[in-house]
């Protein structure tokens, strides 16, 4: 698509309420530069402002982004007051459904949500709905006015099932108009997202974690300076970026620290449990509550993970 076209869309999104961003032309990931890279000017002359701060439904902010090139677009979920149901496609054909899933015969995340709304006696949700280039799909939901969810990855913590992902506060989704790898994303259902039902709202809120659960700082500290000097200097610097991200920033941060280390831990070079409680430890002295904590670890770990196995 041109620019003209682009602009167009990303106008039309923003005017629905949604807070969009650009991602690089082509691409689903954001055109915006990272905290390491960042000037300290424009809207980030008070401090670095991620994707999730600076997306907007601003015109005149709109107009500028997109007078540049032919960027693709995102929904910041989070401030958009969204909650996306990604129902994804097998990447390869090596990518089978876990054991209870293909029992059931399922081959994908539509497959599996079906099966989810059969359970609990539900029908498929009439909702927004966004087929993506891969032929997958998103449900658009209103988020619930009383409850801050997150982001969820396949069967990590509270998520839903195999090749399903939701996507809230700290999370994104690519918007209609785009197109990746020459195939478009584009709406099947345009009606207004419908609140999200009750019975995926209990699916999806974080189970409270067992009182007195906070690790031994120390203990933890030993274990991992036992592993080496490479080892512990990494887990040092990314539970660091941790404790010193500011409000707003740190479920992103723990996230992406958390796929850091998970390179380390699919590489047998870290043990698991000592990445969780590294970053943990981190996670709650920056203000995170411990129960965010953990599945944001969770999800970061598998998508650090998943991404060693890609490469090999």
């Amino acid at each position: 698509m041109n620019t003209d076209t682009l602009l167009a869309t990303a106008l039309a999104v923003a005017s629905q309420g949604r807070c969009v961003f650009p991602l690089a032309p082509g691409s689903k990931y954001p055109a915006l530069h990272g905290a390491d890279d960042c000037p300290r000017t424009g809207p980030c002359t008070d401090g670095h402002l991620g994707w999730e701060q600076r997306a907007t439904t601003d015109p005149e902010v709109i107009r500028r982004a997109w007078s540049l090139a032919a960027y693709n677009l995102a929904v910041a979920c989070g401030p958009s007051g969204l909650v996306v149901v990604d129902l994804d496609l097998p990447k390869h054909a090596r990518d089978l459904p876990p054991a209870r899933w293909a029992e059931q015969g399922v081959a994908d995340g539509r497959d599996v949500f079906a099966a989810l709304c059969e359970q609990h006696g539900e029908p498929w949700p009439q909702t927004y709905e966004v087929r993506t280039g891969r032929g997958g799909a998103h449900l658009y939901f209103a988020a619930p006015a009383d409850t801050a969810l997150r982001n969820t990855c396949g069967e990590k913590g509270s998520g839903l099932g195999w090749k399903v992902d939701t996507r809230a506060h700290g999370g994104y989704v690519v918007a209609p108009g785009s197109v990746v790898n020459h195939r478009p994303y584009t709406v099947v259902n345009d009606t207004p997202p419908i609140v999200l039902p009750a019975w995926l709202l209990g699916l999806l809120t974080p189970k409270a974690a067992p009182a007195g659960a906070i690790v031994d700082a120390a203990a933890v500290r030993a274990r991992i300076g036992r592993l080496g000097a490479y080892v512990d200097a990494a887990v040092t610097r990314e539970a660091d970026k941790v404790r010193d991200t500011g409000e707003g920033g740190r479920n992103h941060r723990l996230f992406a620290s958390a796929a850091a280390l998970g390179r380390l831990v699919a590489s047998g070079a870290l043990p698991e449990q000592d990445a969780t409680d590294a970053l943990l430890d981190a996670g709650v002295k920056a203000g995170l509550g411990e129960a965010e904590c953990r599945r944001t670890i969770a999800n970061g770990l598998a998508r650090g993970a998943g991404t060693v196995r890609r490469a090999a």
